[in-house]
């Protein structure tokens, strides 16, 4: 069970790491379109948030290992809801706030329902992810964080995209 364990979070960081890349692509892209970014203060910090969050799962897998196989269903649910805001945001998703001034707000997929369903998916990851291996303290723990940290950067993101058109 512990190589499966490794292999779900490998999988995880995989996952994170290609969104890296995605995410710094369109980054670009936007700034080059006249992109401003807001909220940079707190990028760093929520990076290191999301790095000690897997690092706490991985380190803190309980032996013997078990792996509670309905809140790794629960997890991939999350995983296509997160593909969902992805695709729904296209050229515009990033891990960063950038705002193209004079484009309007997107309000397609989630965003139809949901001011902000891409935070409400990555509070569950950080809340499941690690009940999947049992780590209830990891999960309480760094859901609390998390909380804190969205805090931070709502207000940052509501002010950068007060100024945004709603769309036509």
């Amino acid at each position: 069970m512990i190589l499966t364990a490794y292999l779900i979070i490998a999988l995880v960081v995989l996952q994170r790491a290609g969104e890296l890349v995605l995410a710094n692509r369109n980054t670009q892209k936007l700034k080059a379109r006249g992109g401003i970014e807001a909220g940079e203060g707190h990028y760093r910090f929520m990076v290191l948030l999301h790095m000690a969050w897997l690092m706490a799962v991985l380190w803190l897998i309980p032996a013997p290992v078990v792996i509670h196989w309905g809140w790794l269903a629960l997890y991939l649910v999350l995983q296509a809801l997160r593909v969902w805001v992805i695709a729904s945001l296209g050229p515009y998703w990033t891990t960063r706030i950038i705002t193209v001034p004079g484009e309007a707000l997107v309000r397609r997929g989630p965003y139809r329902f949901v001011r902000h369903p891409n935070y409400m998916i990555v509070a569950g990851e950080i809340l499941v992810l690690p009940l999947v291996f049992g780590e209830i303290l990891v999960a309480v723990v760094f859901s609390i964080a998390n909380a804190a940290m969205l805090v931070w950067r709502i207000r940052a993101e509501e002010a950068a995209l007060a100024g945004r058109p709603e769309p036509g």
